[in-house]
């Protein structure tokens, strides 16, 4: 158990720690995930066969779902690092960490379950938080266009995490997640002809990095955890995502964020960690 719990740990400690990769790598948002997933895709295909589970799927309507889902993330990872150059780290994951807020409509509308009250008064306070981060209504801010970025980036990492609920259930995890990162690849392949970049020596070495330790590794870490580690558990751990990143971020890159951010994160995570700790039901 000790050693699965760890697992969790580390494997959310990368996902905090990915969100610096905006800053370093000197590409467009789009290419940094374009490159994520090309070296993600067939590390995650390695481990793939080292646990003997195919890649088939059973049925042809499966292929369909798995491109949709993959299309989604390609978008929520896009918005994501493109929240991260237009702003900070810590703008960036405290808007994204709104997507709670996305999944209490979501899912009823895909599932017999009825809309939470605490559900929505834990949104309420998210809102509060995301009010506190953003310094004026204005797209011209570049405060205000990182949190809109994030919060499409929770938006669409909540519905991706719902269609993943519903749609994807007779397939592990890393099968989906396999798939989700072959179709996000294919998606946006072409804007690497468009865009033409010419990334640096460090750039590709950041963007190896980027997909095999902070993707598929920690991706993996994740899933073992949850073999011995409930999900709630590992729901709870999760809510340190943020925290991991916006401390990361101010001491590798010296971004130190001020007091509204500071205020909306902790009502933001506050709302996210006591819906995981206190499940309805």
């Amino acid at each position: 158990m000790n050693r699965h719990l760890a697992e969790i740990h580390i494997a959310v400690l990368l996902f905090g720690l990915a969100s610096l990769f905006g800053k370093w790598v000197a590409l467009p948002a789009v290419l940094i995930v374009l490159g994520r997933v090309a070296f993600a895709v067939p590390a995650l295909g390695i481990v793939l066969r080292w646990a003997g589970q195919g890649i088939r799927l059973n049925r042809k309507q499966d292929y369909l779902y798995l491109s949709l889902l993959g299309l989604l993330l390609a978008v929520h990872w896009v918005t994501f690092f493109e929240s991260v150059k237009v702003s900070t780290v810590a703008i960036c994951l405290v808007s994204y960490s709104t997507f709670p807020f996305f999944t209490v409509f979501l899912e009823p509308l895909f599932f017999d379950e009825r809309l939470s009250r605490r559900g929505l008064a834990l949104s309420v306070v998210a809102l509060l938080g995301v009010a506190l981060v953003i310094p004026e209504w204005k797209l011209g801010n570049q405060i205000t266009l990182g949190v809109f970025w994030g919060i499409i980036s929770g938006a669409t990492f909540a519905l991706l995490s719902v269609l993943n609920r519903k749609y994807v259930r007779t397939y592990s995890s890393l099968q989906v997640a396999f798939y989700q990162d072959f179709v996000a690849f294919l998606l946006l392949l072409p804007f690497w002809f468009v865009l033409q970049p010419s990334p640096s020596p460090s750039d590709w070495w950041l963007l190896i990095l980027l997909g095999i330790v902070f993707t598929a590794f920690s991706h993996t870490l994740f899933i073992n955890g949850l073999k011995e580690v409930p999900a709630r558990t590992a729901s709870i751990i999760a809510t340190l995502e943020p925290v991991y990143g916006v401390l990361a971020a101010a001491v590798l890159l010296g971004e130190i964020p001020g007091f509204r951010v500071i205020a909306g994160g902790l009502l933001i995570i506050g709302a996210m960690a006591y819906a995981s700790w206190r499940p309805e039901g």
